[in-house]
């Protein structure tokens, strides 16, 4: 039965990217034409600004003694450093700068990688057993985090030439 409860953790990472995915194709992605970029990728930026919360995974308490830190350092400094990236990029965005298009491009690429390294490294080394109260940010705002990802590479690649 533990076998079963410990991919509890993963099961909740794929149904709820299945739920957000589901939300930005039934409100979202029909309307991508229609929107300007700047509407759409400003609350992404937003959103992804509070990935300075990924530092949980260094907090006593907000783990259980034992989170590997060969998962945990990785994880937490790449969310900070997204966000970082994420929050730069807003002004710019909002003011339509040149440079606009290339920052966003930097803090989706590396916020996508950082993602998939931290879903890895938690994999491989184990984390999962040690989320403890942490358990909410894989099991639903990494999905959140994962579409709008999603989301800004089709408005990059389709929707702001």
């Amino acid at each position: 039965m533990q076998p079963l409860l410990d991919g509890l953790l993963t099961f909740n990472l794929i149904a709820s990217t299945g739920v957000f995915y589901f939300a930005a194709r039934l409100y979202l992605l029909p309307r991508l034409g229609e929107l300007a970029p700047r509407s759409i990728l400003l609350p992404i930026l937003l959103l992804h600004s509070f990935r300075h919360l990924g530092l949980m995974f260094l907090t006593r308490g907000a783990t259980y003694p034992g989170m590997p830190p060969q998962f945990a350092h990785p994880a937490a400094v790449g969310d900070l450093l997204t966000a970082i990236l994420a929050f730069v990029s807003i002004p710019a965005v909002a003011k339509d700068l040149k440079i606009a298009r290339h920052m966003v491009w930097a803090f989706n690429i590396f916020g996508t990688l950082d993602l998939l390294l931290a879903i890895t490294l938690a994999t491989i080394y184990g984390a999962p057993v040690y989320m403890g109260p942490a358990y909410w940010i894989p099991a639903f705002w990494v999905p959140a985090l994962l579409v709008t990802h999603y989301i800004t590479f089709i408005v990059l690649r389709k929707h702001w030439l």
